[in-house]
């Protein structure tokens, strides 16, 4: 049989979750074991587990660092850290990841302009993105904030079935804003 060749591994390194105690590095005097077929062994001591894996020429990494009794499995290292690496890229891939979109408007907007905004961000809220709303006052437009607020108002009215608003209307300046994020 030939020997199995012990990653080098720090004791900063296995305290990081990515990287497991193996072997010798496991302390507890007690481990619940479980071979690479999946069978559950049950608890039994540190020694005659690493016995065990050596017997399968795999090494005894701990899965579950419990405070009395951790969980180890006889497998492959470098097959496990493969696995592992896998399964967080799978994560990643699943992931959505939620974009802001922005949509401006003008106290005095248009009909037909306010439509096809109003068309623009129900695709966005229907795609999973929420979307900013940023209403801008120029000039003598200070004097007319009701008139914005309508506006605003009335898209969250329009918008109502496919999303809710995350943040009511507010004026910052010269500028106001309100944030609508897509129902679940």
């Amino acid at each position: 049989m030939e020997a199995r060749i012990k990653p080098n591994m720090s004791n900063a390194q296995h305290d990081d979750k990515n990287n497991p105690r193996i072997n010798e590095q496991i302390t507890n005097p007690q481990v619940r074991l479980i071979l690479s077929t999946g069978e559950n062994i049950g608890i039994i001591s540190t020694k005659e587990a690493l016995k065990k894996a050596e017997e399968a020429g795999l090494d005894l990494i701990e899965i579950a660092p419990n405070d009395s009794c951790p969980v180890c499995k006889i497998l492959d290292f470098g097959k496990y850290k493969y696995e592992m690496q896998k399964r967080k890229a799978d994560a990643r891939k699943k992931q959505k990841t939620v974009e802001v979109k922005e949509i401006k408007f003008t106290s005095n907007i248009g009909e037909n302009d306010y439509l096809v905004k109003m068309r623009a961000a129900k695709r966005f809220l229907e795609s999973g993105n929420k979307v900013k709303f940023t209403l801008r006052f120029r000039g003598r437009e200070m004097s007319y904030i009701d008139l914005g607020t309508e506006v605003l108002k009335r898209a969250i009215s329009d918008l109502e079935g496919v999303g809710k608003v995350e943040s009511e209307p507010k004026l910052e300046g010269r500028q106001m804003g309100m944030m609508m994020a897509p129902n679940k």
